[in-house]
């Protein structure tokens, strides 16, 4: 909160209007490659998702081509997408994971 000087010596509290995060989508992409089974393994791992939400996201990157994770501020997706491409590599699987603006 900052403070507002008034012409007879008194200060008065000024609200700073603070505007919300902006949002980014974390997707996952589809290949021909990374298997459904360790897709899955992903979802749950770190975006903390039940079996079957997992599941219904996973069948959402292979019919459409991708398929959203979750939505987070910026840091938190990135950190997320880093992740998720730091895992499938060490699994050498292909799997890409990118993130957009809400």
């Amino acid at each position: 909160m900052a403070t507002k000087h008034k012409e007879d010596g008194l200060l008065e509290a000024q609200r700073a209007k603070i505007q919300p995060p902006k949002m980014f989508k974390v997707l996952l992409l589809n290949d021909d490659y990374t298997p459904m089974e360790f897709v899955i393994i992903v979802l749950q791992r770190f975006f903390s998702l039940e079996n079957e939400q997992a599941t219904r996201i996973m069948l959402k990157v292979h019919n459409e081509g991708r398929g959203v994770c979750g939505v987070y501020p910026r840091d938190i997706a990135a950190t997320k997408v880093g992740q998720v491409i730091e895992f499938a590599r060490q699994h050498q699987h292909p799997l890409a994971c990118m993130m957009e603006e809400d």
